[in-house]
């Protein structure tokens, strides 16, 4: 009896005979798991690279024959359309020479030189290289080439557009100047990693398709048919969409930098620069459903119109590219931005800042702002033409983040110099005028006043400004 008793009684720390103990079982599941992670770690890169060779592989879309003064002629409108000169051709340096520092939260990129330098730039590309890169995101070396080039709109570009493209770089005076090497942290200055991202969010092919159909709404042009109001949609929707990448700034991205849900058009941030591009889709924000075909074609052309200015980087946008559209894409690109579904977020209740901050706010405001935008924010005309914007009813000082209108009180700035707009009118900086504390005032007053409804603004915000 005593034996049959020693022989069943369960173990230290056990539960009874043949079954493990929760020690035991903890031993198993980190074994278990320190074994299936890097398993599982190993097949995603595999696959990721898998998946690369396989892109490889498939054989190139058909491009044009030869080069002709036309198509050199259609690279160059493109070209600007794409504002390519943004972010290859440097203030004060050579044109599309590339070598510009572009600052993410991962680290910072430095654009490529787009001349046709044999050692330094696309001197030896050919067509087909040229449109791997735009379509594929992969350089002519087979290095994977990081998004901040955005191939992630461009995918949906026609063959015939890349090469047209191609055929004006092509063209332009060579330049020897080597791109520096990006600077960018661990684990992101990996090609596996970037291979890894691309296995999760980026597919070739044509991005615009996979927004789905435009439909017909707000943006309906007047004056055509069924099929001619179409046409305009996809046109206006794969200028918007592909080569304009307006999705590159106007749409949300994940921690990991890519784009959610590029189509809405929702808002999002500038990069570093601490500018927000608002929502395209709001018209509380800078969704232009309500607006006329003809106010919308005016405002991408000059820059400028009675709803109000392009500021900060959309004001470099106009100059640089939407200002040389052509009539018929100026009015694609209104018709297609008009369609776009409403979807506005809903606002939170107002809610008045402390009285001593909006006493502060008025005397700044009196003092540095009431000569040019008017006591209640009625704005100011100029020669029977319009000087300076209204703060009464601008959507843009009453965005939910008060950011942007932090930059202009901060640093000022102009709008766009246009054709339709050749003499704007700008603000001087505030920066080393105004304290956190007076800054935060004055934007909160103009925030709060004339019928604006938004939210205060902190001088923690103000501080946090780049």
């Amino acid at each position: 009896m005593t034996s049959m008793q020693r022989n069943t009684a369960p173990a230290p720390g056990g539960t009874g005979k043949g079954v493990p103990s929760p020690l035991r079982r903890l031993r198993r599941l980190v074994i278990a798991v320190l074994v299936a992670v890097p398993l599982m770690a190993a097949l995603v890169v595999a696959g990721a690279w898998a998946r690369e060779a396989w892109l490889v592989s498939r054989p190139a879309v058909q491009g044009a024959q030869e080069t002709s003064p036309e198509l050199i002629a259609r690279g160059a409108y493109l070209a600007r359309v794409g504002n390519c000169a943004g972010c290859h051709s440097p203030r004060g340096g050579a044109p599309m020479a590339g070598g510009m520092p572009l600052g993410t939260p991962f680290g910072t990129l430095f654009s490529s030189n787009l001349t046709p330098d044999a050692e330094t730039g696309l001197g030896r590309w050919t067509a087909d290289d040229f449109w791997t890169a735009m379509h594929h995101g992969r350089s002519r070396d087979g290095r994977l080439l990081y998004p901040a080039f955005p191939y992630t709109s461009y995918t949906g570009m026609t063959r015939e557009d890349t090469d047209a493209v191609f055929a004006w770089l092509r063209q332009l005076p060579p330049v020897r100047q080597t791109t520096p090497a990006h600077q960018l942290g661990w684990p992101y200055r990996w090609q596996t990693a970037l291979a890894v991202w691309r296995l999760m969010y980026f597919t070739p092919g044509d991005a615009v398709a996979r927004g789905g159909e435009p439909q017909p709404g707000g943006g309906d042009a007047a004056g055509v048919g069924d099929e001619g109001a179409r046409a305009l949609l996809l046109r206006g929707r794969y200028l918007v969409q592909s080569v304009g990448h307006c999705a590159e700034c106007h749409a949300p991205r994940n921690r990991l930098g890519a784009l959610e849900n590029a189509a809405g058009l929702r808002g999002g941030w500038v990069g570093v620069q601490g500018w927000i591009a608002p929502s395209l889709a709001d018209p509380h924000a800078a969704g232009v459903q309500d607006w006329s075909e003809t106010e919308v074609r005016q405002w991408l052309r000059a820059g400028w119109s009675p709803r109000g200015a392009a500021l900060g980087p959309m004001a470099d946008v106009v100059a640089e590219s939407l200002q040389y559209l052509a009539d018929d894409d100026t009015r694609a690109m209104a018709v297609y931005l008009r369609s776009l579904p409403r979807e506005g977020s809903a606002k939170e209740d107002f809610q008045p800042a402390p009285p001593a901050q909006l006493d502060v706010g008025r005397q700044v405001y009196a003092r540095y702002c009431a000569d040019c935008h008017g006591d209640q924010g009625q704005g100011r005309r100029i020669d029977g033409q319009p000087a300076y914007p209204p703060l009464a009813g601008n959507r843009g000082v009453t965005l939910d983040a008060p950011q942007n209108l932090l930059q202009m009180l901060a640093d000022g700035g102009y709008a766009a110099t246009t054709k339709d707009h050749p003499r704007p009118y700008g603000m001087p900086p505030l920066r080393q005028v105004l304290t956190p504390a007076e800054m935060a005032a004055v934007a909160t007053v103009i925030r709060q006043s004339w019928g604006n409804r938004a939210s205060a603004v902190t001088e923690q915000e103000v501080l946090r400004l780049k």
